[in-house]
C-alpha cells in the first residue's frame, strides 16, 4: 500500500473551493494580515478556517434545499449566491484569525517580512544608492 506524501494531501485542499473562498476572503479583508502576521498564526489561520469554512458549508448544504444538480454550479456556489451564507463564512473567518491572535501561544512568533528596523536600514541604503548616481 502507498502512502500519499504531505504535498499530494496538502495541495488539493488548497485548490479547491474552500481554499479560494479563503484566499477571496483574506483578499477583501486586509486586516486579517495584520492578525495573522508570522508564518505560524498563518499556518494555524489557514488550517483551521479551511477546517471551519468546510463545516459552515456543511451545515449549510444541510440547512438549505437546494434544487437537484443540473451541471450548471456546484452546490457550494449556489450556496455563495444567498448573501447571508457568504457573510457567515466571512464572519466564521474572521473569527478564526481573531482566535488565532488572540491565542498566547503565538505571542513570541516574529512577523512576516522585515520588522521597522530592517526596513529603515533599507531605505537609507536606497536613498544612498540614488543619490551617489
Amino acid at each position: 500500500m502507498r502512502v500519499a506524501s504531505a504535498e499530494e494531501i496538502w495541495l488539493p485542499l488548497v485548490d479547491e473551493p474552500i481554499g479560494s473562498i479563503v484566499q477571496q476572503i483574506e483578499r477583501d479583508d486586509p486586516g486579517l494580515a495584520a492578525l495573522v502576521h508570522s508564518p505560524q498564526r498563518l499556518l494555524a489561520f489557514r488550517t483551521f478556517a479551511y477546517i471551519r469554512v468546510g463545516l459552515v458549508l456543511g451545515q449549510l448544504l444541510v440547512e438549505d434545499d437546494l434544487e437537484p444538480y443540473d451541471g450548471s454550479e456546484t452546490w457550494v456556489d449556489r450556496l455563495l449566491r444567498d448573501p447571508r451564507h457568504r457573510e457567515r463564512i466571512r464572519r466564521e473567518v474572521r473569527t478564526v484569525a481573531e482566535e488565532i491572535a488572540a491565542d498566547p501561544r503565538y505571542a513570541a512568533d516574529e512577523a512576516l517580512g522585515p520588522d521597522a528596523e530592517a526596513r529603515d536600514r533599507f531605505r537609507e541604503f536606497a536613498r544612498k544608492q540614488l543619490e551617489s548616481r
